[in-house]
């Protein structure tokens, strides 16, 4: 059974927005990711505000350690805690999970507690809902990072999909010569591929609308094998022997 609208599926098919990506340096080296609200907004946008649900099903502390924080003068005696999480994401019959870890270093240990486990949690949150899809960071785990895309080729994608829904929409065939002889110039300056769809669409909704709408002697002869049609002029009549 299909969970997710078009709409949806579109939604989590498409690229990650360059500008929701940040990096940190991790060892040796540069990380990216996403951070946690942008998450939360994205599942709140696709999915609903009241249509998906996040459960912290595991929380443990795992390493608890004094420290020494600051530098030079600054340095005095602090906490190093560590925390790991699992967090379950529920959206309609779909349930996902991610492990996550976070860290906290701080001068008070209830601080760093508190530290450590909302990034736990946030991360673990992170982890399950990226299995759904770019917009929650499934793209940063290409290195080539494919999917993610800058403003500029976003406004492009969404100017292309605009066009193509109000093509589809078309019902008349003077609607359809309109809309061609008014984008054309634009469709012919987009990727091959594109061009061909748009071309193709295009052609399919002339043929369609290119059907006559009065009933054909063939039409009924087809569907009413041996009768004789006495008049086809308003309404095709069928008259037995």
């Amino acid at each position: 059974m299909t969970v997710f609208t078009e709409d949806q599926i579109s939604a989590l098919s498409a690229p990650l927005a360059r500008e929701a990506v940040k990096t940190r340096e991790q060892g040796n080296s540069k990380l990216s990711y996403i951070e946690a609200w942008h998450a939360i907004g994205e599942a709140n946008r696709i999915f609903g505000f009241d249509a998906w649900d996040r459960e912290t099903v595991d929380l443990r502390c795992v390493s608890e350690k004094p420290r020494k924080i600051g530098k030079g003068q600054y340095e005095r005696d602090g906490w190093g805690v560590t925390y790991i999480a699992k967090v379950r994401v529920t959206v309609g019959s779909i349930i996902r999970e991610g492990c996550g870890s976070g860290h906290g270093i701080d001068a008070d240990p209830g601080l760093a507690h508190e530290s450590a486990l909302k990034e736990a949690e946030s991360d673990a949150m992170k982890r399950a809902l990226m299995t759904f899809g770019n917009p929650f960071g499934l793209a940063l785990y290409d290195k080539t990072q494919a999917n993610v895309e800058d403003a500029s080729d976003r406004h492009k994608r969404e100017a292309i999909d605009n066009l193509w829904d109000e093509l589809s929409n078309i019902g008349t065939l003077e609607g359809l010569k309109s809309f061609w002889i008014d984008n054309w110039p634009a469709i012919k300056l987009m990727d091959e591929v594109t061009v061909k769809r748009f071309t193709d669409k295009k052609d399919a909704l002339k043929r369609q609308l290119d059907k006559p709408t009065d009933t054909t002697v063939a039409d009924i002869e087809d569907t009413f094998p041996g009768s004789r049609v006495v008049n086809e002029t308003l309404h095709p009549l069928m008259a037995g022997e």
